[in-house]
């Protein structure tokens, strides 16, 4: 089992953690069910959707260690619930960290099956910020990638440095350690500082 396998591994566990915080956040979403299933397609629903466009069959129907992550990560959050949403700032190291770990598996896997650069630089993003986009639509919120946070930018940066390394030949495991880190420092960076992408959008009318 090679580095790749066990950050697609901690990603699916952070992920449920994220996705089960969130859900259990919301008065609607308390029961155990609501939960566990919010935390489930958290965890596999970018990764699925990636899966399916690159026509392979998803990760956690074929490798039973993915369903235990993802329990893991619902035990974790309904656990330690109280202490990790009284700290905001938790809350948030789970999700960026959720993302920089997608982001960095999803390149992976597209260049494993021979998509070109450009492409699975837009496919380590995708499997990135799609679980949260599920996440934040069953818990009725606005999606971050919708928002003026900058969320999705964050992952293709990182997904870029990890494809420009690659072509360098820059080991894999190194490679993946700083391109996660771009990803976390840049989401970090411009949640302290409120950076933001310029607005798009016509003037009002006088």
């Amino acid at each position: 089992m090679q580095l790749p396998y066990y950050i697609d591994l901690l990603g699916t566990l952070v992920f449920a953690v994220s996705g089960a915080l969130a859900a259990s956040d919301k008065n609607m979403y308390r029961d155990i069910f609501g939960v566990t299933f919010t935390g489930f397609v958290t965890a596999v629903g970018g990764g699925t959707l990636r899966d399916m466009i690159l026509g392979v069959r998803p990760t956690w129907v074929v490798d039973g260690n993915y369903l235990i992550a993802i329990t893991l990560g619902v035990i974790i959050a309904i656990s330690f619930k109280y202490y990790i949403l009284k700290y905001r700032r938790t809350f948030f190291l789970f999700d960026t960290l959720g993302i920089a770990l997608y982001t960095v598996v999803g390149v992976q896997k597209a260049l494993f099956y021979d998509v070109a650069p450009l492409a699975a630089i837009i496919m380590g993003m995708f499997s990135a910020v799609m679980g949260g986009v599920i996440r934040d639509t069953l818990i009725n919120e606005v999606p971050l990638i919708f928002k003026k946070e900058i969320y999705a930018t964050a992952c293709l940066s990182g997904a870029a440095v990890f494809v420009l390394l690659k072509l360098i030949n820059v080991d894999d495991n190194m490679n993946s350690f700083i391109s996660v880190g771009v990803i976390i420092l840049i989401r970090t960076f411009a949640v302290k500082y409120q950076l933001t992408l310029p607005k798009v959008g016509s003037k009002k009318s006088t």
